[in-house]
């Protein structure tokens, strides 16, 4: 799904619908974060905002680990619950956080299976229900805790592959929605797939009576934005096409790591990524991190990590249902979690003018 990769590929969201076993739980939490509001390091100074009764989470728990009624309580402070505003995935009727975790550099290789039990502990401590993965993502083991997946980059073998550009979008359909009547998924949807695909995939369904797909998982952040500010938003208004969108950070790009060169333990210097390196240190690059270190003095002066800023400037776009974070220690996942509350139209218009690329729709153009 990352660049330096062709193909497309699904995401196939399965779901599992059941009451919350700690809504009791949750509430002293939401108790005992207000009290700590007042001293804790959240910008806005943001409460929880838990729902109640019915809760929609994106995931299927088959044994092993720890168990919703039992285990023992949370070690960790919640800075700001933020992630927890729900709201639906497009038009569908899944509702997912604002923000969700996906593991595909860390989870597998690059950090401790105790540490990545911690940061899903944490982020679902901290409202956050969606989680996002695929079979090839760092070699990881999935099988015991799935959220979405992705039908792509599978075996070696040709028929273990899945998606290629010679398949045809009407099989693709056709399968998706044998997959959902089977029971084997609620809802599907699409990962780096154009416009036009999405609306014939879409078109498909309508003239067969098949279930079309619900969201497309687009790159976004500040340098990539043409797509989700642009395309998807029109998705959104005529089929209900939600956006769930990943790098928020540009692969750390935003958080400054890269001003002084790659450093040895950074993503960049990893195997597998001289891609990323070339791009830190190509001219495009070096432009990108001058308008970087302008961004993090707005964020000084705003009170929050460049970080933070650049996850709430995400939140902000029309369409976009949820922002993944990839995160490799707790300290990152806590101070990723603690977002702006609000984007002012002040900061947004500041962004823009700094960054100098805000993309244009077709009604802006004719105005």
């Amino acid at each position: 799904m990352k660049s330096g990769a062709g193909g497309r590929s699904l995401n196939v969201l399965t779901v599992c619908l059941r009451t919350s076993a700690v809504d009791a739980v949750r509430l002293k939490q939401q108790q005992q974060q207000q009290q700590l509001c007042s001293c804790a390091a959240s910008p806005a100074g943001s409460t929880a905002n838990w729902n109640g009764g019915e809760h929609t989470h994106i995931y299927i728990w088959r044994g092993g680990g720890r168990g919703e009624g039992g285990g023992e309580k949370s070690r960790h402070i919640i800075l700001s619950c933020t992630s927890s505003c729900g709201q639906n995935l497009g038009k569908s009727g899944l509702r997912v956080s604002c923000l969700g975790l996906g593991t595909w550099v860390t989870f597998g290789s690059q950090i401790s299976d105790e540490m990545a039990e911690n940061l899903m502990t944490i982020a679902y401590e901290n409202g956050v229900n969606l989680f996002d993965t695929a079979e090839v993502y760092a070699s990881g083991r999935r099988s015991s805790f799935v959220i979405t997946t992705k039908i792509y980059w599978g075996g070696q073998a040709e028929t273990e592959r899945g998606l290629s550009r010679k398949h045809i979008i009407e099989e693709i359909v056709r399968a998706m929605t044998f997959v959902i009547n089977q029971g084997m998924a609620m809802y599907w949807g699409t990962s780096r797939w154009s416009a036009m695909e999405i609306m014939e995939a879409y078109s498909v369904a309508r003239q067969f009576n098949l279930i079309p797909p619900v969201c497309e998982q687009a790159e976004y952040h500040y340098f990539q934005r043409d797509k989700v500010e642009v395309q998807l938003p029109e998705l959104y208004h005529k089929i209900g096409v939600g956006a769930m969108t990943w790098s928020p950070l540009a692969c750390g790009l935003i958080t400054g790591k890269y001003s002084d060169g790659v450093p040895e333990c950074s993503r960049a210097a990893m195997k597998g990524y001289q891609w990323l390196k070339e791009r830190v240190n190509s001219e495009e690059g070096r432009r990108q991190l001058a308008k970087i270190k302008e961004l993090h003095l707005l964020a000084d002066r705003l009170g929050c990590t460049a970080a933070q800023l650049a996850i709430a400037w995400c939140l902000r776009s029309e369409g976009v249902s949820s922002v993944l974070l990839g995160v490799s220690n707790t300290e990152q996942l806590l101070e990723n979690l603690g977002i702006l509350s609000q984007m002012t139209p002040q900061t947004i218009t500041e962004i823009d003018a700094l960054l100098g690329n805000k993309p244009h729709s077709k009604k802006e153009s004719r105005a």
